[in-house]
């Protein structure tokens, strides 16, 4: 998709991609390619034969300089998650950038 790998990684309940963007690529197609061959992998491979992704997704920029800070964030997910959970964290994201959200439609 011409996107390039920075940092992959997670826990048992989210994953983070660090990635270019392709510029004749939205984001929704993005995350939609990447949900379809990954649950594909999954399935095919015999020992996730029920997984599935939410219907969700967050998405956000990241500026040249943060990268390594962003990069080692989700090198250590399951550290980070010990501390505060990842629902928590999430509302804590979005409450930091002024954004509004409805709990019924955030997790599903």
């Amino acid at each position: 998709m011409d996107c390039l790998p920075i940092r992959i990684g997670g826990v048992d309940d989210h994953v983070h991609l660090l990635t270019t963007l392709s510029r004749t690529l939205s984001i929704a197609e993005f995350v939609k390619e990447i949900k379809r061959n990954s649950t594909l992998w999954a399935k095919g491979n015999g020992s996730q034969a029920d997984f599935g992704w939410q219907a969700g997704y967050g998405c956000f920029s990241v500026s040249e300089s943060q990268i390594e800070v962003v990069s080692r964030y989700i090198e250590n997910q399951e550290g980070h998650h010990r501390k505060m959970t990842f629902q928590d964290e999430y509302r804590e994201l979005l409450r930091l950038h002024g954004e509004k959200w409805d709990e019924r439609y955030v997790w599903d």
